[in-house]
């Protein structure tokens, strides 16, 4: 009684083994999801904040400071 199955040869051992795992391709396809999704509701929301410039502090309004201080102030000085 104990049959044994002739082996799988052919295009269906190459296709099998060309193929990920159905549990990734879920996973990549809900994470793809995740990402679309949380750029239309960005898209949705706007701009967080419409006046912000860039880092560039050679534009005039850039937001750069001229007098060499930084913005954690004196955090690093014992200015507890």
């Amino acid at each position: 009684m104990n049959e044994s199955r002739p082996s799988r040869t052919g295009m269906s051992t190459v296709l099998r083994k060309g193929v990920p795992p159905p549990a990734l391709c879920g996973f990549l396809l809900l994470l793809a999801l995740m990402f679309a999704l949380s750029y239309v509701a960005g898209a949705f929301a706007g701009p967080v904040a419409p006046g912000m410039r860039g880092a560039d502090t050679r534009s005039p309004g850039g937001g750069g400071h001229t007098d060499g201080t930084d913005d954690m102030g004196d955090m690093g000085e014992g200015g507890h």
